[in-house]
C-alpha cells in the first residue's frame, strides 16, 4: 500500500468516515480510606452491590452494542489509583450509562476518579503496509495478565514533516518493536474528544519484555517528536471481586 500523501485530505477532499468504530474508556478509581473503617458486614454488602452493578453493564447489553469490560488492580503499584475498568463500546454514551450504574451504588460514595480517558479505534495510516501488524479496526482486550497504559501527545513539529518522512520514522519504530512478540500494542485516537491525542496500551504477560521494548523505542527517531507520554500505569488483571478484596 502506498504512503498517504494527503493525510489532511485537503487535496483529495475525502468524504467524512461515518463507519461504526469502537470507543474505549479507561476509568481509574481510588478508594477513600474511610471505607476501611466501616464494619466488615457493611463492607461486604457494599462490595457485592458494586460488583453486581459493574457486571450488569456488559451482561445486560444486547450483542450488537459490542460492550466489553475488563478489570485491573493498581493496588501496590500506583499511589493515586486503586483499580481501573477498561470499557469498550460502539456508542460513547454507553460509558455514561456504565458510570451511572456505579454512581448509584453506595460504594461509589467512597470512590473518586483521578483519571478517566476516552479514545477511538481507527486504522493506522502507518501500519497498513506491514503484513501482520495487528493494528485492526476492532479490539479484543485483556489477553495478557498486565496492561501498561499511557496517554500520548506528539509535538506540532511532527505534523509539519512530510508524509514520507513520518512513514520512514514509523517504519523504523515498527521494525524495532518486531522482536517483542509477547507484547500486544493497542493504539487508539483521542483527537478532539479528550486532552491527549492517543491512548497507548500494551497487553502482556511479561513486564520485563515491555520495559525492554520501551527502552529500545527511546532510540528511534520518532521518539524525538514525543511531547508527553505520562502518566504511565501498570495494571494487573483481576476480577472485580478480587479487586474489591484487595481494597478492604
Amino acid at each position: 500500500m502506498m504512503v498517504d500523501l494527503d493525510p489532511s485530505g485537503q487535496v483529495t477532499q475525502r468524504e467524512p468516515d461515518r463507519a461504526k468504530r469502537q470507543f474505549l474508556n479507561y476509568a481509574f478509581f481510588r478508594l477513600d480510606p474511610a471505607f476501611r473503617r466501616l464494619p466488615r458486614e457493611e463492607q461486604a454488602e457494599l462490595k457485592a452491590e458494586f460488583a453486581a452493578a459493574a457486571a450488569s453493564w456488559e451482561a445486560e447489553a444486547p450483542r450488537e452494542a459490542g460492550r466489553i469490560q475488563r478489570s485491573y488492580s493498581l493496588v501496590g503499584v500506583r499511589g493515586d489509583a486503586d483499580f481501573m475498568l477498561w470499557r469498550i463500546a460502539f456508542d460513547v454514551r454507553d460509558f455514561t450509562e456504565a458510570q451511572g450504574r456505579l454512581n448509584r451504588t453506595r460504594l461509589a460514595g467512597y470512590l473518586t476518579q483521578p483519571y478517566n480517558f476516552i479514545s477511538m479505534q481507527k486504522r493506522s495510516q502507518y501500519v497498513n503496509r506491514v503484513e501482520g501488524s495487528g493494528h485492526g479496526l476492532e479490539l479484543l482486550p485483556g489477553e495478557g495478565q498486565f496492561l501498561f497504559i499511557y496517554p500520548f501527545v506528539k509535538t506540532r513539529a511532527w505534523y509539519d514533516l512530510t508524509p514520507l518522512a513520518r512513514q520512514g520514522m514509523m517504519d523504523e519504530h515498527i521494525h524495532a518493536s518486531t522482536p517483542f512478540k509477547g507484547v500486544r500494542i493497542n493504539t487508539s485516537y483521542s483527537y478532539g474528544i479528550d486532552d491527549q491525542e492517543f491512548i497507548v496500551s500494551f497487553d502482556s504477560d511479561y513486564p520485563q519484555e515491555f520495559v525492554d521494548l520501551v527502552h529500545r523505542l527511546r532510540y528511534t527517531e520518532a521518539s524525538n517528536y514525543t511531547l508527553s507520554d505520562t502518566p504511565m500505569f501498570t495494571c494487573v488483571k483481576r476480577t472485580v471481586d478480587e479487586i474489591l478484596a484487595d481494597l478492604a
